[in-house]
């Protein structure tokens, strides 16, 4: 008799990383995966095992992101919705969930995706609603000069420079399709979005061009320092809480 293959759900939630270490499940540390199958196991009352669609670094947060999970049995879309409103009743407001949703069985909430879009908010003035999300810089930033090392970052492919070392990525060639800081009413917010990135890639880039925008570097050097592929010549990391994954693009052809 063939064996029928499960059938595999993605969820869309959006997540407050500042009391998590982070997506991935880890010992001896609370984080949204634990947390999300934790609940989804004792409402299913099965075993739920959830592939989230990357890494989240401990307080980082995310607008948007995905994970998915297979089940033999088929959840209705009611059945869906209700897990749904139960799910939020429960986890108590750090983790929104959105849908779940049945996707195609070879869909895969990591390796699908086409797009992810991140963002990065630096304060410039004291905001005590915004201090988990932002990273406060109230000396004075040259911007202009920042979007000229972002136009640069857009033109090279390989960002060894920006990744953490010893990760176990195949590859640190990675496309970047946007790359632009803006000002928002009163914070300065780098938007990047790329076919795919590297451990602590964006926060490495955010504290490279921040060296840029204060001087302590020129574009020259920033060409030298993406040129030689070697993580200890960029900037220090900006802080993990003024990070969001904002956005996830999937091919329309993975949901049902």
């Amino acid at each position: 008799m063939k064996q029928m293959s499960p059938n595999r759900y993605f969820l869309r939630l959006a997540y407050d990383g500042s009391h998590f270490h982070g997506w991935q499940r880890q010992p001896n540390a609370t984080t949204v995966q634990q947390t999300l199958e934790e609940a989804m196991s004792m409402m299913l009352r099965l075993p739920v095992l959830l592939t989230g669609a990357g890494r989240t670094d401990t307080g980082v947060h995310a607008d948007e992101f995905f994970a998915h999970f297979d089940s033999d049995h088929v959840l209705t879309k009611m059945s869906c919705e209700r897990l749904v409103f139960r799910l939020n009743r429960f986890l108590g407001g750090e983790i929104a969930l959105f849908e779940i949703s049945p996707v195609a069985f070879n869909a895969h909430a990591r390796f699908s995706a086409i797009s992810r879009t991140y963002r990065y908010c630096i304060s410039r003035v004291p905001n005590p609603f915004r201090r988990d999300f932002t990273h406060p810089v109230y000396s004075q930033i040259d911007d202009e000069a920042m979007n000229t090392g972002a136009a640069i970052l857009m033109g090279y492919h390989d960002f060894t420079s920006f990744s953490k070392v010893d990760t176990d990525s195949a590859t640190n060639i990675c496309k970047i399709s946007h790359a632009r800081w803006e000002m928002e009413g009163e914070e300065l917010v780098f938007t990047i979005t790329a076919d795919r990135f590297l451990r602590n890639m964006v926060r490495a880039i955010v504290g490279t061009l921040l060296q840029l925008g204060t001087g302590k570097i020129s574009l020259g050097e920033l060409r030298q320092i993406i040129e030689s592929k070697n993580r200890s010549n960029a900037g220090d990391s900006a802080p993990a809480r003024g990070l969001t994954l904002h956005r996830i693009v999937y091919p329309a052809e993975v949901f049902l």
